[in-house]
Order: structure tokens, then sequence, then C-alpha cells
């Protein structure tokens, strides 16, 4: 299959080892992966803030360029995160239609129909759930919001934590609650917001987890960003760097960049 990766704004700004690891991981299982250059942002930002008309010319740079990858001969799109892949199945044609273009909507809908999050992917469309992983770590499983309540992924990320070799995988507390990120939520609601996280890091260390992983690079800097402030010890990983290592890359300790000095 042909593949191409949506690296999203986080992943190209500050958190680039799970798109990287989004395409070692798919390249290993035998897959062509492909980078359209032009991609910028999904929109989701404008849009969950309500600058609708500042989202539609996002929205209509990222149809046009990951149509032009669709008329190429891509199979299909993936996102290592549920937030931008929700934004592109849900409000990509809203914005559009909003604007009164339905053309830009219905090429919103058809692309949204062959745009997954990465757990989506590998199980729904890949029909995989072991990709030969190898982590040797005692790791919880956090369900970021947009993954569990508008991409309905379920399961899927814990069956594929469950076939990687070495892995311990143990029951996170609560674990559809919110980390209370929400992205400008926890800006313009910090006190809520800092509630929510405090809960979060209380199950994530009731767990006795090693690591806490997601989908979502947003909801691990969130926590992450507070769990080093405690100095827990407990790190966060993306799934995709996860089900990316094996016996011979482990990438436990392969962290770019200190998330003890983002800030929620």
């Amino acid at each position: 299959m042909r593949i191409a990766v949506v690296a999203t704004c986080l992943g190209d700004a500050l958190f680039p080892q799970a798109p990287i690891a989004t395409v070692e991981l798919l390249e290993r299982l035998g897959h062509e992966v492909v980078f359209p250059a032009d991609q910028t942002c999904c929109g989701q930002m404008h849009v969950n803030t309500g600058y609708l008309d500042a989202a539609l010319p996002v929205v209509r740079h990222h149809v046009e360029v990951f149509g032009q990858a669709f008329d190429a001969g891509v199979d299909a799109v993936v996102a290592p995160s549920g937030s931008c892949v929700g934004c592109v199945r849900h409000q990509h044609a809203m914005v559009a239609r909003r604007a009164g273009d339905e053309g830009l909507a219905r090429a919103a809908e058809q692309g949204a129909e062959r745009t997954y999050e990465l757990s989506e992917l590998l199980v729904d469309v890949l029909g995989v759930t072991d990709v030969g992983a190898y982590y040797p770590h005692r790791v919880t499983y956090h369900p970021t919001c947009h993954s569990l309540r508008m991409l309905r992924v379920g399961d899927k990320p814990l069956q594929l934590l469950r076939a990687v070799r070495g892995l311990e995988l143990v029951e996170l507390a609560d674990a559809e609650v919110c980390c209370g990120f929400g992205g400008t939520f926890a800006v313009k609601n910090a006190e809520t917001s800092t509630a929510m996280l405090a809960d979060k890091m209380a199950a994530v260390l009731s767990s006795k987890a090693e690591v806490c992983t997601a989908g979502d690079s947003s909801c691990l800097m969130h926590i992450g960003g507070g769990l080093s402030r405690l100095r827990s010890g407990v790190r966060t990983v993306h799934l995709a760097e996860i089900l990316a290592s094996t016996d011979r890359d482990d990438r436990s300790a392969d962290i770019v960049f200190d998330r003890a000095e983002v800030r929620p």
C-alpha cells in the first residue's frame, strides 16, 4: 500500500519522533510511505478557537495537497494524531460548506474517507495487531478525547500494545477522563486544566508505570510536562514510537526533546 503521512504541527515543530516513527513502522511493514512536502496545518487550531474564516484557506490547502497525493496514487493518509484526523473528518467539510464552497466540501469528504489515525490504519485497514515491536517496559495507555469520542478507535491501541514483546501493559484508572489539555482550553481555563491534569497524573503514578503512552503528542506534552515537574521519573512516549521499537532499536531512551522544558 502507498501511504501519505501527515506530520502535524506539533510533530513538525516539537515532537518529530512521532511522525518519524510512523514512517519507519510502516516501511518496516512493507508499505511505501510518501511525505507531501507542501503540507501545513490541518486547521484544527483555527476551528476550535472559533476562527472559521481564517480556517478556510488552511483547510483548502490541506485538501488540495492530499488530494494531489491521492491523484498520484496514494491509497491512504495517516496521522499520528487523533485530534488532527478528527478535524479532517468532522470539521473540514463543515468549514467549506459554511463558506458556500460545496466543491471543497465534497473534496474534503472524499479525502476524509481515506484518512486514518495510526491505530485505525494498522488494525482496520492493514489488518495487523502484531507489528513486530519490542519494548521492555511497564506501560500505561491514556486514550485521548478525540480518538476516544470523535474517532471511536476503541481498544485498537490496546490491541497493538498487548502484542508488543517485552511490554507489560498496566491499566490506567479512569482512563477515559480528559487530561485537561484541550488545546487553548489549558490556557484560557488554566486552573481547571491544572486540576484535571493533577487527577490524570495521580492515576498514571498509581499505575506504577514507567511510561505513559497515547496517540496524540498534545496530550503527552501536557501530561509529560506535569510529570517532569514532579520529577516522577515517568516518561511520556507516543504510541508510534513504541510500535516502531524493535530489539535492535529500543527507543525507550530516544528522547530528542527534554519534555521537562515543555509548559502546558
